[in-house]
């Protein structure tokens, strides 16, 4: 069992920064990898940014690529998401969540089974 718990969410002027976190429960966090999802008003929830168990690899969506930095300390249980150069579009709910295995790096939902509840990014313009 795996609980995950996002923070650092809020209001922040178009061009400026937040960083989120998500602090696990659970011995397994550090044998999966890990993954930020979003979901803005009336539109599905749609992949981030994810990240292999030992924070080698990480892997974008096009829409984040160069703006937002995933990371993770093992020893303190948490994965971080630090967004730069925020836009009025990147206002969304975002999620973490725990992959099932250790080693995928990847956008498909269904290959995450622990999510969080999930923070309130809001960009102003």
């Amino acid at each position: 069992q795996v609980q995950l718990v996002e923070s650092g969410g809020g209001l922040v002027q178009a061009g400026g920064s937040l960083r989120l976190s998500c602090a696990a429960s659970g011995r397994t966090f550090s044998s999966r990898a890990m993954g930020w999802f979003r979901q803005a008003p009336g539109k599905e929830r749609e992949f981030a940014a994810a990240i292999r168990r030992n924070g080698d690899i990480t892997y974008y969506a096009d829409s984040v690529k160069g703006r937002f930095t995933i990371s993770r300390d093992n020893a303190k249980n948490t994965v971080y998401l630090q967004m730069n150069s925020l836009k009025p579009e990147d206002t969304a709910v975002y999620y973490c969540a725990a992959a099932v295995y250790s080693d995928y790096v990847g956008r498909m939902e269904n290959a995450y089974d622990y999510w969080g509840q999930g923070t309130q990014v809001t960009v102003s313009s």
